[in-house]
């Protein structure tokens, strides 16, 4: 049975970081996602990683503040914020994919998120 969990979310001020991890149990995908969805809004792609090689990729929003890492031995993924904006507000969500896109309507499993909350 696939399981993910993410932990590490909260309130932060404008500027501040936080750093959100997620454990993944069950087996291996080739593809790791982070993605986030405000109340009334569709998901968002945030940034994703393959596990093999650990390449990365980012939403245009996030390049240079955010940053996805992977543990392949503890089976982690993590994203690390900063620079935090209030635009960022959200739940985050960890997925786990088979597709080879990005697509936020190709996952297939997710936690049951984690709330960010940016300031101001």
């Amino acid at each position: 049975q696939v399981q993910l969990v993410e932990s590490g979310g909260g309130l932060v001020q404008v500027g501040g970081s936080l750093r959100l991890s997620c454990a993944v149990s069950g087996r291996t995908f080739p593809r790791m996602v982070w993605f986030r969805q405000v109340p009334g809004k569709e998901r968002e792609f945030v940034a994703g990683i393959t596990w093999n090689l650990g390449s990365t990729y980012y939403t245009n929003s996030v390049k240079g503040r955010f940053t996805i890492s992977r543990d392949n031995v503890k089976n982690m993924v993590y994203l690390q914020m900063n620079n935090l904006n209030p635009e960022d507000t959200a739940v985050y969500y960890c997925a786990v994919t088979l597709s080879t896109t990005w697509s936020t309507d190709a996952l297939d499993y997710w936690g049951k998120g984690a709330l960010v909350t940016v300031s101001s």
